[in-house]
């Protein structure tokens, strides 16, 4: 192999340049040749592509979001779609690819790896939703940025006496509000992967306020409900006022941490050697912090591990 390409899909998350400069820099160190694909899939398709060199990938390691860009492709859904950009790769003389995204992004490569075209997956989503991987690049960032408001939120809910509900993205998984009720001391943490009572949140918050506390933080994962979907059951049900707070896109921005770092630059060098060894339909991940690889097959099959100890435990602390 003598050339690669390597693309940003779906959302973009912290991270994502740093994996693109070790994806870069590594291939060159192997005497490789490596092109950028702008735009996702929707620029493969339309042959946005430009050859980089180590300057390109300079001075990007702190910067959130990406530098090749991101989009939406409903085009490479279909078969035709896929032969395009397959054809698009073969004319600029590219011979394995590296995907950096989510589930959607991974379709997209296992598509083109059942073609014949070798891809490898580079986890990038904030949502930490990949099955196979403990985590992805994004999610200790985008978890930092949920902690930081959670706090400052509690400022406020502390001064004036009132309860907030904070909604936090993790589309259908509970990894962020999870983690980020309990290292916030959230009162209440609402996840997709356990089912709520709506009278027991109301217990808990009357239980709070029976023994003087004046302020409550409830954290909702947006695959449950909406903030204030949930603020106005909990005024039907029990006559408890509540404010909102939806965080939004401010969670997939910003300079992604040290630890996400580390792990987009041993993921991205370990893509790069895998199609060294012309090895592709496979996604990288990490597993009791070894950096590993496995089929695209066992992302789709599998199903993504909640850590339920830890959501008990925040219950237990959150009395």
């Amino acid at each position: 192999m003598k050339k690669i390409g390597v693309l940003t899909s779906g959302g973009d998350s912290p991270g994502m340049n740093a994996a693109i400069r070790a994806v870069v820099r590594k291939a060159i160190y192997h005497d490789l040749q490596v092109a950028g694909i702008y735009h996702g899939y929707q620029g493969l398709i339309e042959g946005n592509i430009q050859d980089l060199a180590i300057g390109d990938v300079g001075d990007i390691i702190q910067r959130g979001g990406t530098k090749l860009y991101s989009a939406r492709c409903l085009d490479f859904k279909e078969e035709a779609g896929q032969l395009k950009g397959i054809e698009q790769l073969k004319k600029h003389g590219i011979e394995g690819l590296v995907v950096i995204g989510g589930d959607g992004s991974y379709r997209g490569a296992l598509a083109l790896s059942n073609h014949g075209f070798p891809c490898v997956g580079v986890p990038g989503t904030i949502d930490n939703d990949i099955s196979g991987t403990d985590y992805t690049i994004g999610f200790d960032t985008a978890l930092n940025t949920v902690i930081d408001s959670i706090d400052k939120i509690r400022d406020t809910a502390t001064s004036h006496d009132r309860s907030f509900i904070i909604e936090v993205m993790g589309r259908d998984a509970g990894d962020l509000a999870l983690w980020a009720g309990l290292a916030g001391g959230a009162e209440t943490i609402l996840v997709p992967e356990d089912p709520f009572d709506i009278d027991d949140i109301a217990m808990r918050l009357k239980r709070g306020r029976d023994r003087g506390k004046k302020h409550s933080i409830i954290v909702v994962a947006e695959g449950v409900m909406t903030g204030h979907e949930l603020q106005q059951k909990l005024m039907e049900k029990a006559d408890i006022p509540t404010h909102v707070s939806v965080l939004g896109h401010i969670q997939r921005g910003g300079s992604p941490t040290a630890r996400d770092r580390v792990l987009a630059s041993q993921m991205g060098a370990k893509a790069v050697e895998l199609l060294l060894q012309d090895i592709g339909g496979k996604a990288v991940g990490i597993r009791n912090r070894e950096i590993l690889a496995y089929d695209f097959n066992e992302v789709f099959d599998g199903t993504h591990e909640f850590d339920e100890s830890m959501y008990k435990l925040s219950k237990e602390l959150s009395i």
